[in-house]
């Protein structure tokens, strides 16, 4: 890799890092253009041109994010057996990756909804395809096989992974009394019921 690649993606990394610390330490209102390139020693100028604008490295930041989550809690699915057995890992990969990387976590389900990632939901969108397809594979040959029921696929998904997203989003909003480790024994049963064929 040429030296002036190789001192673009250390300043990327650098800007990125500090953006995940601002967020965790300041949440939404001081996460600022000025708190990150402070907060990194790097320059406005020099943001702009990696990201093209703060929006820019917040879509960054929420793609780094979603990948660390996917790779970890992915990685889990090709090692089960049975579907059954493939939700329970989903389930507790999701919930152990909230509390092991609960700032990457928390900036995940935060900007979800803070507007500053609509500039870049086209990129999101096509990201999350490629990372979430692994799930679809995964359930292809079930559903295929009668095991799982033939729904299509955007609503699988929202059935497998919305309980363990809102159980996670409301664990990580502080403000409700949700015990993970009680969620991680309930959920991969309820999840998988909701699966069945009728």
């Amino acid at each position: 890799m040429p030296p002036k690649q190789q001192r673009g993606e250390v300043t990327v990394d650098r800007l990125l890092t500090a953006a995940l610390q601002v967020y965790a330490e300041s949440g939404r209102q001081g996460f600022t253009v000025n708190a990150v390139t402070a907060a990194s020693g790097v320059s406005l100028g020099s943001l702009y041109h990696h990201f093209g604008s703060f929006d820019g490295l917040a879509a960054g930041l929420y793609i780094r994010c979603m990948g660390q989550l996917c790779d970890e809690v992915f990685a889990d699915l090709g090692r089960t057996r049975t579907p059954r057995t493939g939700v329970r890992a989903l389930v507790k990969g999701y919930l152990r990756f909230t509390v092991e990387h609960r700032d990457a976590a928390l900036f995940l389900h935060a900007s979800a909804y803070s507007g500053c990632l609509a500039a870049h939901a086209e990129e999101i969108r096509a990201f999350k395809a490629v990372r979430f397809a692994s799930i679809a594979e995964w359930l292809r040959p079930h559903i295929e096989a009668g095991v799982i029921a033939p729904l299509p696929t955007p609503v699988l998904e929202v059935l497998v992974m919305g309980p363990i997203e809102e159980t996670a989003r409301r664990w990580l909003s502080s403000t409700y009394d949700i015990d993970l480790n009680q969620a991680a024994r309930i959920l991969p049963d309820r999840i998988w019921r909701s699966l069945r064929p009728d």
